[in-house]
C-alpha cells in the first residue's frame, strides 16, 4: 500500500508526463507546418516515449494500491522563434522533469517506500539520457546558426528516428 503523499506527488508527475507528451506534439506540429517533417518525425517519437513514461506511473499507481487522479492538461506553446529555441526549450523541459523526479525519489527514500524507490531508478537514468540528447541537439543547432543547408541536414538525420520501447520496459511497469 502506497502513504496518501506518495500517492499524490506519483499522480503530479503521472500529469507531467502527459504534459510532455503534449508538450512534444506541440513542437512536432511546429515543425510539420514549418515543413521540418524529419524534426516533426523526432517530437512525434519523443511524445510515444512520454506516454510510455504516463503508461508506467499509471501502471504503478495502481500495482501499489494507489488511486490514479488525472488533471487537466495545460495548453502548450503553438509558436517558436527557430528549431534553436524548441530544443532549447524541449532542454529546459526534460531539466524541469529531472528536478520532479529527483524530487519524487527524495520523498520515497523519506517515506522508506522502497518499491518506489527502486520504480524511479529507472526514470533517474532515463533523465540523464533525455537531457544529454537534448542538449546534443542544442549544440548542433547552435553550430548551424542561421545555415539553412546545416538546418537541412540535420532535418534529414532527425527523419531517421525511429520508435523503440525501453528494453526494461516489462520490468519498469
Amino acid at each position: 500500500m502506497i502513504g496518501g503523499k506518495l500517492e499524490k506527488a506519483l499522480n503530479k508527475q503521472l500529469n507531467m508526463e502527459l504534459f510532455s507528451a503534449y508538450l512534444y506534439v506541440a513542437m512536432a506540429a511546429f515543425f510539420e507546418h514549418k515543413g521540418l517533417n524529419g524534426f516533426a518525425n523526432w517530437m512525434r517519437i519523443q511524445a510515444r516515449e512520454e506516454m510510455d513514461h504516463a503508461t508506467k506511473f499509471y501502471t504503478y499507481i495502481h500495482d501499489v494500491g494507489g488511486r490514479v487522479e488525472l488533471e487537466a492538461i495545460a495548453k502548450p506553446p503553438v509558436d517558436f522563434k527557430s528549431p534553436l529555441a524548441v530544443f532549447e526549450d524541449a532542454l529546459a523541459h526534460e531539466q524541469t522533469v529531472t528536478k520532479s523526479i529527483y524530487k519524487l525519489m527524495d520523498l520515497a527514500l523519506a517515506e522508506s517506500h522502497h518499491a518506489t524507490s527502486t520504480f524511479l531508478q529507472w526514470f533517474v537514468t532515463e533523465q540523464v539520457e533525455e537531457e544529454k540528447v537534448a542538449d546534443e541537439i542544442v549544440k548542433r543547432l547552435q553550430l548551424v546558426d542561421s545555415s539553412p543547408e546545416g538546418l537541412f541536414m540535420i532535418d534529414r538525420e532527425m527523419a531517421l528516428r525511429q520508435y523503440t520501447p525501453a528494453a526494461d520496459s516489462a520490468a519498469a511497469t
